[in-house]
């Protein structure tokens, strides 16, 4: 009988294909690089054709292996309905969840809901996967995620989304600044000021420049963090201000850096909510657990 290639095998083509890294590669699969890099060498040899030129410093995927790449996608996308189906039959929020979140939300929602989601759902188990909002989509369409925790407004194309939680913008500055202290910071007095931000890819820049109605976003580029945390060691820093939301405030993002929290004068917020593929047999399951998120986030 005729060999052929495994879906991990197909898996490991189409993470490689997208990263041209093996070391990226694998890390996305879960595995080795060299356990990625032999399951390659093992897709070739089923195939009898090469996927991939190698070099020291990158990867390139052949024609052949790019045409193969989207083929696989195709079935391991195929293979994912596979696994709904079977999973719609099951009870629901049970089994296995995999659930992607943006990092200016995971830190501070999770450990205020998981402990009620065990709680409420002790048959489910819920496997997590942080990144930027552009990638957990992307994975989410790939059927690599059931579902991800997002920030809006952002573009979320096709996908069903339900809003579970509003979180409100806070305005920070150092202890030492003009508007330290003041019960409400007008948004047009931020207009004159040096605005700290996250760097491109994280939504929460974008939101905060909608807030401030700064358009000019290259004129910042300077001032810019990898994640919350260094934003505001920033502003403790005197280096400049931010937009907190209130939910890392809550989680005491602050805590111990004598940093100045303000409301601003016209309130603005972001909406967290869940997004889920519109095809999915689980919906029912993914507004329960919105349903469900509001609920624990409110009480929280």
């Amino acid at each position: 009988m005729k060999r052929l290639p495994t879906m991990k095998q197909l898996e490991y083509l189409t993470a490689l294909a997208e990263a041209r890294h093996f070391g990226r590669a694998a890390e996305r699969c879960h595995v080795t690089q060299s356990t990625l890099s032999a399951g390659i060498r093992d897709l070739e040899s089923v195939l009898g054709t090469a996927v991939a030129e190698r070099s020291n410093r990158h990867v390139l995927i052949t024609r052949v292996g790019v045409e193969i790449a989207e083929r696989a996608k195709a079935l391991l996308r195929d293979a994912e309905a596979v696994m709904e189906v079977a999973s719609a039959g099951r009870a629901p929020m049970t089994g296995e969840m995999h659930l992607g979140v943006i990092p200016t939300i995971g830190p501070f929602l999770l450990p205020r809901v998981l402990p009620g989601l065990r709680e409420r759902f002790p048959e489910l188990t819920i496997y997590l996967r942080e990144d930027q909002t552009t990638r957990v989509l992307a994975r989410l369409e790939d059927g690599e995620l059931d579902a991800v925790l997002i920030a809006l407004p952002c573009e979320t194309g096709d996908f069903a989304v339900e809003e579970f939680l509003e979180d409100e913008f806070l305005f920070a500055c150092d202890r030492t600044h003009a508007l330290a202290g003041a019960d409400e910071v007008p948004p047009e007095a931020l207009a004159g000021e040096r605005l700290l931000l996250l760097e491109d890819g994280h939504c929460l820049r974008g939101h905060a420049l909608d807030v401030c109605q700064m358009g000019d976003r290259r004129a910042r580029a300077q001032f810019e963090a990898s994640s919350l945390h260094t934003l505001v060691q920033m502003v403790a820093a005197g280096i400049g201000v931010t937009l907190i939301p209130r939910l890392a405030a809550d989680a005491e993002i602050t805590r111990g850096t004598g940093i100045s929290l303000s409301r601003l004068g016209t309130p603005a917020f972001r909406q967290v909510g869940l997004a889920w593929r519109q095809t999915s047999l689980n919906a029912g399951e993914f507004r329960l657990l919105a349903r469900t998120l509001r609920e624990l986030a409110g009480t929280a």
